[in-house]
C-alpha cells in the first residue's frame, strides 16, 4: 500500500471519528419508573430504553449543555443495561425552573378563535406543579366545565440566555419534546381572564416521551403537529405554521428575562382543539387524547374524574 493511499485512509477514519463525535449529542433522553422515583436512560434506534443511572444520578438541567449531552451519546450502547418490559415514563427531566408559553401562535389557531395574530408573542406561564408523565392520567380539576387539549412543540433550554439574538439561539437550546397544554377555557377566560389559572392546574403540562437533542430535529419549523380525541384525529398541522418560529421566541424571551437551563416553552398549538369546534367539544372523563409531532414520538393521557 502506497503511503499516499495510507494518509488517505487514516484521514478518512480521522473524519469519519470527528464526525460521530459531531453527532454524539443527537441523543433522546428519557425518565423511567415510578413517579418521583424516575431513573434516567437513553433510547436506541431501535426504540429500547437502555439505563444511564451508572453515570448520572438523573437528567436535570446540569445534563444538558452540550459537552454533557456529548458525552452521554459517546458512551456504547452496548454498556449500558437494557431496561426491560415497558416501564412507566416521567417527565424526561427533572428540576424545570419555569414552563413559559405562548398564545394564538398558530394563524389557523387564531382564526378559529376569532383573534386578530398578535404582534410579538403573546407570553403566559404554566404552574411548574403541572407537570407530568407523558403517559399518565390527566386530572379533570373540580369544577371544570370547559377542558380542552392542545398539541405543541416544547423547546427546552440548555444553557443560560439573556438578550441574544435570532441568529444565536440554537446554541441555546438542549432539545425539543412533545408537550400538551392541558386547558379549562372557563378558567381561563371566564375567572378574570388570566391564561395561567387555565393553564395550570395539576397534570395540565404533561411533557415527553424524550427530550430529543437539538441535532435530531435540523429544521424546528418543519414538523408535522397532530392530536386525536378517542381516535378521531383533531389537530393536524406543521410547525412551519407558526406566526413565531422557535428562533424569534426564544430570543424575544430572553429580552424580557433570563432563560436558563431547564427551563421549558410551549410554542402554541395548531387548530383543531375542542373550543373552536361548532359546537364545542370540551373533554369529559373516560375521554382518551393522543398527541405526536414529527421525529419527537408520541403521548397519550385519559382523562380522570377530579380526586
Amino acid at each position: 500500500m502506497s503511503r499516499n493511499m495510507l494518509c488517505g485512509i487514516l484521514a478518512a477514519c480521522l473524519l469519519s471519528s470527528l464526525s460521530s463525535l459531531a453527532s454524539a449529542s443527537d441523543v433522546k433522553l428519557v425518565r423511567y419508573g415510578p413517579a418521583g422515583a424516575e431513573k434516567p436512560g437513553i433510547v436506541d434506534a431501535q426504540g429500547r430504553i437502555h439505563d444511564l443511572s451508572g453515570h448520572i444520578d438523573d437528567i436535570t438541567p446540569a445534563t444538558l449543555s452540550d459537552a454533557s449531552l456529548d458525552a452521554l451519546g459517546a458512551i456504547p450502547m452496548s454498556e449500558l443495561p437494557l431496561v426491560p418490559g415497558n416501564p412507566r415514563l416521567g417527565v424526561p427531566l427533572t428540576g424545570i425552573g419555569k414552563i413559559m408559553a405562548i398564545g394564538f401562535n398558530y394563524v389557523n389557531h387564531a382564526a378559529e378563535m376569532a383573534v386578530e395574530l398578535p404582534t410579538e408573542p403573546l407570553l403566559f406561564m404554566k404552574a411548574t406543579s403541572a407537570l407530568t408523565g407523558p403517559f399518565d392520567d390527566v386530572i379533570s380539576p373540580r369544577n371544570a366545565n370547559k377542558l380542552d387539549y392542545e398539541a405543541e412543540l416544547v423547546v427546552v433550554i440548555g444553557k443560560r440566555a439573556q438578550y441574544i439574538s435570532e441568529a444565536e439561539v440554537f446554541e441555546y437550546i438542549a432539545g425539543y419534546a412533545v408537550g400538551h397544554d392541558v386547558s379549562e377555557r372557563e378558567f381561563q377566560r371566564e375567572r378574570g381572564g388570566q391564561f395561567t389559572k387555565g393553564k395550570s392546574a395539576d397534570t395540565f403540562a404533561p411533557l415527553g416521551p424524550y427530550l430529543v437533542g437539538r441535532d435530531n430535529i435540523p429544521d424546528p419549523q418543519d414538523l408535522s403537529i397532530w392530536s386525536e380525541v378517542n381516535g378521531e384525529m383533531r389537530q393536524q398541522g406543521t410547525t412551519a405554521d407558526m406566526v413565531f418560529g422557535v428562533a424569534q421566541i426564544v430570543s424575544h424571551l430572553s429580552q424580557f428575562m433570563t432563560l436558563y437551563p431547564g427551563d421549558v416553552i410551549y410554542t402554541g398549538t395548531p387548530a383543531g382543539v375542542g373550543d373552536g369546534m361548532v359546537p364545542p367539544s370540551y373533554l369529559k372523563p373516560g375521554d382518551v387524547v393522543r398527541i405526536g409531532i414529527e421525529g419527537l414520538e408520541e403521548q397519550r393521557q385519559t382523562i380522570v374524574a377530579p380526586r
